[in-house]
């Protein structure tokens, strides 16, 4: 990527969607909130009103594939989720594989003091940076 982008990524699930903030110029990226989701569907508003005050030039969208890089009936369901919200919002959507962020996140968050209640205490916004940070590192 030649210039400076400011990019958001996704962590798609069916109950939350963890949303984090970076860049390509210092590499970074940071969890920035957890959208509620029913079914996989969140509130099309809330996340427009994220992309219209960052302004991204590009949305990540973690794929999660099994292990063994085949396809799940969520990654199926994660790159339907990756068309709408390049149709709904306009940007370029490119999905990336997010085998182990979760697990990655969860060990992160457990260093970090967390008590295991991921369901009352949610760390997709996590799973989003760890996803961010992924594709950062790939540029």
């Amino acid at each position: 990527m030649a210039r400076p982008a400011c990019v958001i990524a996704l962590d798609f699930g069916l109950r939350n969607i963890g949303v984090a903030v970076g860049n390509t110029v210092t590499l970074t990226a940071q969890p920035l909130t957890i959208l509620a989701a029913r079914d996989g569907v969140p509130d099309w508003s809330t996340l427009a009103a994220l992309v219209k005050e960052w302004q991204p030039d590009r949305i990540i969208v973690g794929h999660p594939l099994n292990m063994d890089g085949s396809a799940s009936e969520l990654s199926e369901r994660a790159a339907k989720f990756s068309r709408q919200v390049e149709g709904r919002l306009g940007l370029t959507v490119t999905l990336v594989d997010e085998r182990l962020s979760s697990r990655e996140a969860k060990a992160m968050a457990f260093t970090q003091g967390h008590k295991g209640d991921f369901a009352a205490d949610p760390i997709d916004d996590q799973a989003a940076a760890i996803i961010l940070t992924t594709w950062l590192n790939e540029q």
